[in-house]
């Protein structure tokens, strides 16, 4: 039997959201007049979550919080005005300023990423579950750009209670022929859909999601960090800074090798 079409609602009415706000109960209230239901995955955006946590810094305080919030320096470059860092942050996501972010909030202020964007979309998930008697997903979405390609497109950088990842290796695609490296980001493709309907202007912090059932899952499921590539990266840094360790382990070798036919 296949599932319903793909239908996706933009959640108005949240209003502005404050630091100590209860944000699980404000979704709640919000998605309540669509009649939640089970196989629905509920998409909220990470500024929301981030200004419930008071992740809220003084716009003077942005270059200091991109380092603070980072644990490695993939790739950098100058443009008038100031640089551009595209950096590590500590969860694991490559991104660029560390999602530092003044988009969205009061003037003067930006914004953080969510501490733990997973346990974020747990709590949420936990209490649209536990109020509407239903197994709900839930997917905390943020705007990344991406190497290789122009502009941005969001993505889930937290997640509970969905399948986040498909590995299809073993299947067999539409001719018969076995796939050995397919997985779809399920929750990264959610994350993009759900933006086409709030648009990044638009105020609209929350996406309901129908159609996907087969994805949600039980709470234990891993969530967003799993998407997050840990081995194996062939782009570990910029061309820039590869090319300056490079030419410093030259260096170094070089050096090695005078001082061992010195010796000799």
């Amino acid at each position: 039997m296949s599932e319903p079409d793909l239908e996706l609602r933009a959640v108005r009415g949240m209003g502005e959201i404050r630091p100590g706000d209860d944000l699980p109960a404000l979704v709640a209230d919000a998605i309540a007049p669509l009649e939640p239901q089970g196989g629905d995955i509920v998409v909220v955006t990470s500024k929301v979550v981030s200004k419930a946590e008071g992740r809220i810094r003084p716009a003077s305080e942005r270059e200091q919080a991109i380092t603070e919030e980072s644990v490695r320096l993939v790739a950098s470059r100058a443009f008038p005005g100031g640089i551009t860092r595209i950096v590590e942050h500590r969860s694991g996501l490559v991104l660029a300023a560390a999602g530092v972010d003044a988009s969205n909030t009061d003037d003067g202020t930006i914004l953080l990423l969510p501490e733990d964007s997973d346990a974020s979309a747990r709590a949420i998930a936990e209490r649209l579950r536990s109020r509407f008697g239903a197994e709900i997903g839930v997917v905390v979405s943020d705007t990344l750009g991406r190497a290789w390609r122009v502009g941005q497109t969001d993505v889930a950088i937290g997640a509970a209670g969905i399948r986040v990842l498909e590995p299809l290796t073993g299947t067999l695609d539409a001719s018969g022929r076995p796939l050995t490296v397919t997985a779809p980001a399920i929750a990264d493709e959610i994350a993009g859909a759900a933006d086409l309907v709030a648009g990044k202007a638009d105020g609209v912090p929350v996406v309901l999601v129908r159609g996907l059932g087969r994805h949600v899952t039980a709470l234990e499921e891993p969530g967003a960090t799993r998407l997050v590539r840990r081995e194996g990266d062939m782009f570990h840094l910029g061309s820039d800074e590869a090319y300056r360790l490079g030419r410093e382990a030259g260096r170094i070798d070089a050096l090695a090798e005078a001082g061992a036919a010195h010796d000799g």
